[in-house]
């Protein structure tokens, strides 16, 4: 592309556009990197320069930015059927096929699928439902949910509610009231000193029992959870979390929605992170990788305690009044359905096993460098932790200044990903080569040796 018409595209989208996540005021003044292009894990930008995309976008591109059978799929469905709805007893073969495909890939037994376009129009669904199913039980009461401090799950204002971050919160008079936030279990940062991981755990499983009675138990609908976290910083959960917060959950009959937006299809080296923490839930929330984000689809999977009052519910209201437009959009579904076998065909759920540990034996090499305080992460997703000093993890001046320059340093590097205060996060597509999973990585040790130099005393 001429470099003329590249800074009109660069001008024009300042001048046009309002950016999620975005400081408006400079990007009006700067402008932004304009992608034009994209080929296997890389993006190529306005200027011709090809970047590794160690984000997968945004956690999203399992199959990275080139897949010409997802680009088929959506061909063939668009020539036949380019639209219709599952409003009224409708309904099509490709939102068929994939409710069937995925009820039979769930961990543990489902019942009924519902459609949605995002991740946040999922789990606000979830809210919904659960609603919904309260009152169908006749237990108005039961509205209240459960997160967690650094959750991610949305930004509409029943999901922005769920999550837990406070950028998303500030300007927008949320969360709601009604949703409750614990402790995030990231032991490097909120472990105690001497506190073993177990013991860690079992003290977040006392603060969730502790809440449930303060509240009541007969007051909370659901606890809403990433079986990983993911944009609050991929933060694994520490040793014996995930049996002790069920064990809580089972003891006062409380839901339990597994977020695997980011988790799910492979990314953890199991199809869904659910299998690889042994969770069981209620309900489980698919986006991102269904489709590896080549046209907007999510899904909200439901098992029959849910389902049956639900149903009911709706029998006496006549409807089940909800649902958008763009639910289960055939040609969405169609290159879902297409996506999902090329996963299974291609070995790609193992393969993230295979090389998240190659992955993961380099990064805990990195914690010999003088920024890294820790490494963490499961499959193929990672994330880096820098500090100044390793004995009492402070930052730089404020927390998030080194990760902003590491953020930099790495896009210096030809490396697009994303800091997270100080944490830099790693989550390359699905198919990347051993040789490109190395060349990642050698990039982001050049990178923070770049940041070392300028930090240095």
């Amino acid at each position: 592309m001429e470099s003329n018409e590249a800074s009109t595209l660069a001008h024009r989208d300042a001048q046009f556009h309002l950016h999620p996540f975005t400081n408006a005021v400079k990007n009006a003044h700067e402008g932004g990197k304009v992608m034009t292009r994209g080929e296997g894990i890389y993006v190529i930008d306005e200027h011709g320069q090809k970047h590794i995309e160690a984000l997968s976008g945004l956690w999203c591109v399992a199959l990275g930015f080139s897949e010409q059978r997802l680009i088929d799929a959506a061909t063939r469905q668009m020539s036949v059927l380019p639209f219709y709805h599952a409003f009224v007893q409708r309904s099509h073969q490709p939102l068929i096929d994939l409710a069937e495909k995925l009820i039979g890939m769930a961990p543990v037994p489902m019942s009924k699928v519902f459609f949605t376009n995002s991740g946040s129009e999922a789990n606000d669904t979830a809210i919904k439902l659960l609603w919904y199913w309260a009152n169908a039980l006749g237990k108005p009461d039961k509205k209240k949910i459960i997160s967690r401090q650094r959750a991610y799950h949305g930004v509409t204002i029943g999901s922005a509610s769920l999550t837990g971050m406070p950028h998303v919160h500030g300007g927008f008079d949320l969360p709601l009231d009604g949703f409750l936030h614990l402790s995030a279990p990231h032991f490097y940062r909120e472990g105690k000193p001497g506190e073993t991981e177990e013991a860690f755990s079992t003290r977040l499983a006392d603060e969730l029992d502790t809440l449930i009675r303060r509240e009541g138990a007969h007051t909370i609908a659901a606890m809403f959870a990433e079986p990983l976290m993911g944009a609050g910083g991929v933060i694994a959960p520490p040793a014996g979390y995930w049996p002790k917060m069920q064990a809580v959950l089972r003891k006062h009959d409380i839901p339990l929605v597994a977020d695997e937006v980011i988790c799910g299809f492979g990314r953890l080296g199991r199809m869904f992170g659910s299998e690889y923490y042994g969770i069981k839930p209620d309900i489980m929330i698919f986006s991102k990788q269904l489709s590896s984000a080549y046209l907007p689809i999510s899904a909200v999977m439901i098992n029959e305690r849910i389902y049956r009052p639900v149903a009911e519910e709706s029998e006496r209201r006549m409807t089940f009044g909800h649902g958008f437009t763009a639910s289960g959009h055939p040609v969405a579904a169609a290159v879902a359905l297409e996506n999902l076998a090329i996963i299974e065909e291609r070995g790609l759920v193992e393969r993230a096993r295979v090389l998240g540990e190659r992955m993961h034996a380099r990064l805990a090499e990195l914690t010999a460098h003088p920024l890294v305080g820790e490494t963490r992460g499961a499959g193929l997703i990672g994330a880096i932790e820098l500090v100044m000093s390793k004995e009492d993890k402070s930052p730089l001046e404020t927390p998030g200044r080194l990760g902003t320059l590491a953020s930099e340093a790495l896009a210096r590097q030809h490396v697009i990903t994303r800091n997270i205060g100080d944490a830099i996060a790693l989550c390359p597509p699905l198919i990347i080569s051993e040789s490109e999973l190395d060349e990642l990585l050698n990039r982001v040790h050049a990178a923070l040796d770049d940041v070392a130099q300028q930090v240095k005393p």
